[in-house]
């Protein structure tokens, strides 16, 4: 075998492998360099979440307190799922804000899916986005309501506490 043949095929390989183990961040939506290593990061001070659950589902508050209420006096709500490195949700947001800021009869709350609260709660800082978020670092959220895997998702309904959606007829 002669040195070119042997040195093409030793590329092709390295080529090969960097696919194998790239592909799958890529296809993750994360951006370049983000490792989810820093899920121990300090959170920055946010709003306090007003509820305990959210449809059911107990979360942690992103950035502070989370309240003890299982009732709300508003019956409408919006929940908007979303995550630090999504960009139409960076688009989305300030939206969701606006909304609730001319709403006060609207509970709205977001939940931030991804493993990295910390860059969720800095985000929403740098954004000024002043809305309570809950942290979903696991997925238990979108998989307690059957949440297809994207994001951003706005769910909009009567009750807060309402469990699991229903599929529509």
């Amino acid at each position: 075998m002669n040195k070119t043949i042997g040195w093409s095929i030793v590329g092709a390989i390295i080529v090969i492998a960097g696919l194998i183990l790239g592909v799958p961040h890529l296809l993750s939506g994360h951006p370049a360099g983000d490792t989810h290593a820093s899920t121990t990061q300090a959170i920055a001070p946010r709003p306090d979440c007003p509820l305990r659950t959210v449809r059911g589902v107990e979360l942690e508050c992103l950035g502070g307190e989370k309240g003890d209420a299982e009732d709300v006096d508003k019956q409408k709500t919006l929940i908007n799922v979303w995550a630090w490195w999504c960009e139409p949700c960076r688009e989305e947001l300030p939206m969701i804000q606006e909304f609730a800021d001319t709403h006060p009869d609207w509970t709205v709350v977001l939940v931030h899916a991804d493993a990295n609260p910390a860059k969720g709660a800095a985000m929403l800082t740098d954004m000024g986005i002043t809305l309570p978020s809950y942290s979903d670092t696991d997925g238990t959220f979108a998989g307690a309501l059957s949440l297809p895997s994207v994001v951003p998702i706005t769910l909009i309904g009567d009750d807060i506490h309402a469990g699991p959606l229903k599929e529509l007829p």
